[in-house]
Order: structure tokens, then C-alpha cells, then sequence
């Protein structure tokens, strides 16, 4: 197997060479990564400027290339151009300091990076370990292993997009990993007004628990819960339902 590996921390980050250790088990791993952080950029894409590339070698041999871009530039220059004369079977993107779940989904530069290897028929798996200071990256890896192992055996899982959540608890002890869907409650919804020494306004987002709890079920209530979430998601975002009701408006221009 050929793996693409990449992430959003950026390429010298500890959750990547985590992961491409215990990816190594699972078959060829292939590293391009940012050049530099590019946390919560979401599915940014460069083309007003020349996207550069830069390969990084360790013991005298290339080891990865880094890309002075966003994580879905990162993927898609790799299946485009760099790789494109020997594919890759499945993307995995991570592994990212800090959960992406819930609506966090939409902003996550690591899940992008997984949704543009879906967009080109690649199996794509996202991982992300929860914040601290003290992460066990490595103990987070293993679990990834085994999670991105049992989905490629799948295969229906062919070309498909998934979500894996760890949860700190799970670093600690054996935990379920359960499929879920993701929470849509939203968090944070306001901001302090401050002044800079100036005098000049600015804002500070705060965070805040939702007004309605999240769903049993929701990834945000099992990562509570101390579990591994997985999610299998989709970038079509399209409103079938209204779509189809939508026929019968009449509607001018």
C-alpha cells in the first residue's frame, strides 16, 4: 500500500512523525506536509501566487516534501504533480493537536486536506487527538493504525472520507471507537469588546456551551464520554430534500 500523509500543524509537527512511524506498518508512506502551520484554515487553496515546494531530507535521502501552502494544497499537488506517475491508495491527514468535531469540521485545515483526497477518488481518513500540553502522540498513532487498517479492508470504504477523533482518555486506556455522526450544535457565539493601548477596538472570541445539549450520540458527547469517535463524511453539500421542493418555486431573474 502507498500512503499519502499530511497534516495542518505543519511538517516537522510531532502528530506527523507519530503517525508515519506506525504507518510505515501499514505499507509505503509519502510525506507533504505545510512548510508551516496552518491550523483552522479550512479548504483554502493557493492560485494567486506560485505555489512552492521544497524537498526535506534526513540521513542523506529525501523524506518529505514541504509545501508552502494549505493542507488541501498539499494534497491535491501531491496526486496532481508530484505522485502523479506512481498514485497513492489512501490519504491520511494528521495527526492534528486538538479535536475536530462537531461544526469544528467545517474549519479544520487537517479534515480539508482528507475531503481533497476524496475529491479525487483517493480513501481519506483525517485524525485528530485532543488538546494537551502532555499529548501522546504516539499512543494516539497506534490507535490510528489500527482504525485506518480495519477501514481499508473494508470495500465499500473505496474513495470514501472519514473523520477519526481521539480522545485523551483514550491515550490512557483501551476505549471503544465508535461511528458516529457529527454534532451540529454551535459553540461560541460571542465576543468581548476590548481596547488596545491606543484606544482602538478589538474582539475576543469566546468560547460558550450551546443553549440545546448535543445529541447522546454526537461525536462531541462520546469524545466526552472518553471514546474515539469515527465519522464518515461527505463534501457534497448539496440540500437534496430542498432541491427537489424547490422545483415548484417560480422564480424570475
Amino acid at each position: 500500500m502507498r500512503i499519502l500523509l499530511t497534516n495542518d500543524d505543519g511538517v516537522f509537527a510531532p502528530g506527523l512523525a507519530a503517525l508515519e512511524q506506525q504507518l510505515r506498518q501499514l505499507g509505503e508512506v509519502v510525506i507533504v506536509a505545510p512548510a508551516t502551520e496552518q491550523s483552522g484554515v479550512g479548504h483554502a487553496i493557493t492560485f494567486l501566487t506560485p505555489l512552492t515546494c521544497k524537498s526535506i531530507h534526513r540521513d542523506g535521502r529525501h523524506w518529505a516534501w514541504a509545501v508552502d501552502g494549505s493542507p488541501a494544497d498539499c494534497v491535491k499537488l501531491a496526486i496532481a504533480e508530484l505522485l502523479k506517475d506512481n498514485p497513492v491508495d489512501i490519504v491520511v491527514s494528521g495527526i492534528n493537536s486538538g479535536l475536530n468535531s462537531g461544526i469544528n469540521v467545517l474549519y479544520s485545515g487537517t479534515v480539508a486536506a482528507a475531503i481533497e483526497g476524496a475529491f479525487f477518488g483517493v480513501t481519506s481518513v483525517a485524525v485528530s487527538l485532543e488538546y494537551d500540553e502532555d499529548a501522546d502522540f504516539a499512543a494516539a498513532a497506534v490507535i490510528a493504525r489500527n482504525v485506518v487498517g480495519g477501514i481499508i479492508e473494508r470495500p465499500e470504504s473505496k474513495g470514501r472520507l472519514f473523520n477519526l477523533n481521539v480522545p485523551t482518555a483514550a491515550t490512557l486506556a483501551p476505549k471503544d471507537v465508535n461511528v458516529v455522526p457529527m454534532g451540529l450544535a454551535q459553540y461560541g457565539r460571542s465576543y468581548e469588546k476590548r481596547n488596545d493601548p491606543q484606544g482602538r477596538p478589538y474582539y475576543w472570541a469566546l468560547w460558550s456551551e450551546p443553549e440545546t445539549a448535543p445529541p447522546e450520540n454526537a461525536d462531541v458527547s462520546q469524545l466526552r464520554a472518553g471514546n474515539c469517535t469515527l465519522t464518515p463524511l461527505q463534501f457534497d453539500l448539496t440540500e437534496r430534500k430542498l432541491l427537489e421542493s424547490m422545483q415548484t418555486w417560480t422564480l424570475k431573474g
